[in-house]
């Protein structure tokens, strides 16, 4: 018997609808409530949230608006260090300068956030996965940084 499948690709991996025909997949689209993508997103991010929330501890909070730095002392920390931690704890890693300025407002961080994105993408540590959007996202090297050399000194200072 043939089966016939439909994926549908969200932020947070694929939902795989299998019928037999093309009417059952399509009905069993459609019987699908309005807001299950939006609802399925909001469970994975508390999820995600509360594993991220136990893991760094004393580093960041992940929040509906968005990663929020809990340091003890933010200023133990370059303002290209609390840029990258944003972005690497933002859903897809990627985020819009005004947002990652609000979100190191609520850390208590004040910083020019475009001028600093623009030395990091210099650095090769930042990069606008759309040219011609206002939208940054770590690069594999940015990355790399974070966890190779910015979250080991981050955990290092929260256990003392």
């Amino acid at each position: 018997m043939i089966k016939i499948q439909a994926e549908i690709k969200t932020s947070f991996g694929k939902i795989v609808v299998e019928g037999s025909t093309i009417n059952e997949v399509v009905t069993a689209i459609n019987s699908f409530p309005e807001n299950l993508i939006v609802e399925l997103e909001r469970i994975v991010l508390r999820m995600l949230s509360q594993s991220t929330n136990k893991e760094y501890e004393g580093i960041v909070k992940v929040t509906e608006e968005g990663p929020i730095l809990v340091l003890k002392d933010a200023s133990g920390i370059t303002q290209y260090e609390a840029i990258a931690l944003t972005l690497y704890f933002s859903k897809n890693r990627c985020s819009k300068p005004s947002t990652i300025r609000r979100l190191l407002e609520y850390s208590g961080i004040k910083l020019q956030v475009s001028s600093r994105l623009n030395e990091m993408a210099k650095r090769g540590l930042v990069f606008k996965p759309i040219p011609g959007r206002a939208e940054w996202a770590l690069s594999p090297k940015g990355e790399r940084w974070v966890e190779e050399e910015v979250l080991p000194k981050l955990k290092e200072a929260a256990n003392r």
